[in-house]
């Protein structure tokens, strides 16, 4: 058995939670350092977790051949030790505080109502003859079968799908441990029509006792967004509770994720359209193992970190080419300065989102650092042989998704006034979250009219940002003063993990002939390295990686980094946004363990450097009517 474990690179690993702890009290958020007369009734701990994790009870993995169910996959979040399908011992190097076992719609469970010979299964005649087949061997028939009518349901039996519902909330309630592990209520709702991907997480508030009453909406139902809204309106309605859905993977749309258009024949987008859209998708999921979708080099030419982990040829099926105009609508940027765009014209913002990253492993297994990566798919665990395989056979065979270029991506980061279902889905759907490619790196974020430097280097920084302030995923009105917007934003990093090279501002506006445009800043350099006056750091980082041995020394960039920022260009006129990109000095990617480990060779070049990073939700700025 073989262990995958943390390789002791860095020299903030020995100091743990003493690291963190500090790292805590340079952020202003410690409860023990708040001035006395200020209420501790604002967030103060960052809490980590997967908002897209898939179990064998996915149907795409678990008649692939997965075989790790929902049970490993909370005792695997939570930290405990499991085994890998390949055998190898699996453990998080620090349990995740939440996360939401997504596991999809279509047919839920299947596979394992056929390994179980479920009477249910037994039954139906589709059923009947994929079972027939598994016990003898040909599972693959069965799983060729089901993917080539993935857009039907073979199955069509409605107690299948409300038993594995039921089991899988019951399951969620019993892992339930209020203030150490929250687990929350949670599917994948699958429409890739044209197999343009258009996936939605749906995540409820709420237990067993409201969820239940429902079964999960699939793609079997409709493939309209507008029909899943609906049924969140329903569920709402009849249940009094309380639930939000998450768009992911926007890059492998072909622009149909963000389109200014209602789906099929409908039209342009309308206000109710823009209402609805807003009122039940407050977060978008910009990084995660199958890209990042924040930005591309051909839509942010002038952003030389807008390269990051693309996955760019295709939709999801490999059954269209990517052509550069549907770039703008499916990266997060471009679709937050197309937002602003149609507010001008609608009265409402339908992209005015926050931003988390998670995994959408299909595994049962978490793991979205570089060193301890367990990929997409069982078939993509650690070994010498997975750099050069396939994980999805495109229509068009050389529109393949191929494994080597896939990513260790990634967590959501919540700002929570505890550990407990209602306060993290509180988080995200006031937008008061933020992404990172893997790390837990520690940031805050927040805009308002007066900040001083004296309140940046407060230990109540935090308080002072929510009272002279708003925190990311807020909306800053317009100042009678005219005072220009001022950013005061701090990082630090993880504390198993890289120093910080750099936080940047990005910043997105609409001007009053409706154009859209960019800028970003650096705003943070670490080892005492300079901005030039437009903005931009005058040297690089550098790097430390050894790609003989993949490791790294934390002898460049800095733990902590913190700045306030006034907007040089600012326009009280013109609607806004701004976020933080906090970026890592350079480290080894997946890719380069696999070779240093197992003697694992790439078929084709392939990058052997990351540099991790964290993005912020925005705070937006609303101008005076």
């Amino acid at each position: 058995m073989i262990r995958m474990t943390f390789p002791k690179i860095v020299p903030q690993a020995c100091v743990g939670k003493l690291a963190f702890r500090l790292s805590l009290l340079f952020l202003g958020f410690a409860a023990t350092v708040v001035a006395k007369d200020t209420p501790v009734d604002y967030p103060q701990t960052p809490l980590f977790g997967d908002t897209h994790l898939h179990s064998s009870w996915s149907t795409d993995a678990g008649m692939a051949g997965a075989s790790l169910g929902p049970e490993i996959a909370y005792r695997a979040s939570r930290g405990d030790r499991v085994t890998s399908h390949t055998g190898l011992s699996f453990q998080l190097d620090r349990p995740l505080d939440f996360v939401v076992l997504a596991d999809h719609a279509e047919n839920l469970g299947l596979a394992d109502f056929l390994r179980r010979s479920d009477p249910l299964v037994l039954n139906n005649a589709t059923g009947k003859r994929w079972h027939d087949w598994l016990k003898a061997g040909n599972g693959t028939l069965a799983f060729q079968e089901w993917l080539m009518n993935d857009n039907e349901d073979m199955i069509k039996e409605p107690a299948m799908a409300l038993d594995a519902w039921t089991k899988s909330t019951s399951l969620a309630d019993e892992f339930y441990d209020p203030g150490t592990f929250t687990t929350l209520h949670g599917f994948e709702w699958t429409s890739h029509p044209g197999g343009n991907n258009i996936h939605r997480v749906v995540v409820f508030r709420d237990d067993k006792d409201r969820t239940q009453q429902i079964v999960p909406f699939s793609q079997f139902d409709s493939t309209d967004p507008e029909d899943l809204w609906q049924f969140l309106a329903d569920y709402e309605k009849d249940t009094g509770g309380r639930v939000l859905a998450i768009p992911h993977n926007s890059n492998l749309s072909n622009g149909l994720m963000f389109a200014a258009r209602r789906m099929g024949d409908k039209g342009p987008m309308t206000q109710a359209y823009a209402e609805q859209r807003s009122r039940y998708e407050p977060l978008v999921e910009i990084t995660q193992i199958k890209g990042t979708s924040e930005a591309h080099p051909l839509l942010s030419p002038d952003d030389q970190f807008a390269d990051y982990e693309l996955l760019d040829i295709a939709n999801i099926s490999g059954k269209a080419a990517k052509e550069e105009w549907m770039l703008s609508g499916e990266y997060v940027r471009s679709a937050m300065k197309n937002g602003l765009q149609i507010e001008q014209t609608l009265g409402t913002n339908p992209f005015q989102f926050g931003v988390i990253g998670s995994t959408d492993a299909h595994t049962s297994l978490p793991s979205p650092r570089e060193d301890n990566f367990f990929g997409k798919a069982h078939i993509a665990e650690p070994g010498k042989d997975r750099v050069n395989g396939v994980l999805i056979q495109g229509a068009i065979p050389e529109l393949s998704m191929h494994i080597r270029d896939l990513g260790a991506s990634g967590l959501a980061a919540v700002w929570a006034n505890e550990n407990t279902r209602e306060s993290v889905w509180d988080a995200m759907a006031r937008r008061e979250v933020y992404a990172t490619t893997g790390s837990r790196m520690t940031v805050r974020l927040f805009a308002g009219w007066s900040f001083s430097e004296a309140d940046l280097n407060s230990p109540d920084r935090a308080a002072i940002g929510y009272q002279k302030g708003v925190p990311m995923g807020g909306v800053l009105s317009a100042s009678a003063t005219k005072q220009p917007l001022t950013i005061m934003v701090s990082a630090a990093s993880d504390p198993l993990g890289a120093n910080l090279d750099r936080i940047q501002i990005v910043k997105g506006w609409v001007d009053k002939t409706g154009a859209t445009h960019e800028r970003i800043f650096d705003v943070a350099l670490s080892d005492d390295r300079t901005i030039s006056e437009a903005g931009i750091a005058n040297e690089a980082v550098g790097s430390t990686v050894d790609l003989t041995t993949a490791t790294y020394e934390n002898t460049i960039g800095d733990a902590m980094l913190s700045a306030l920022w006034t907007d040089p260009d600012f326009d009280p006129a013109q609607a806004a946004f701004y976020y933080a990109r906090v970026i890592e000095i350079p480290t080894p990617r997946w890719n380069a363990y696999d070779r240093v480990r197992y003697g694992a060779t790439s078929d084709v070049p392939i990058t052997e450097v990351v540099q991790d990073r964290a993005y912020t939700s925005a705070v937006w700025y609303q101008p005076s009517p």
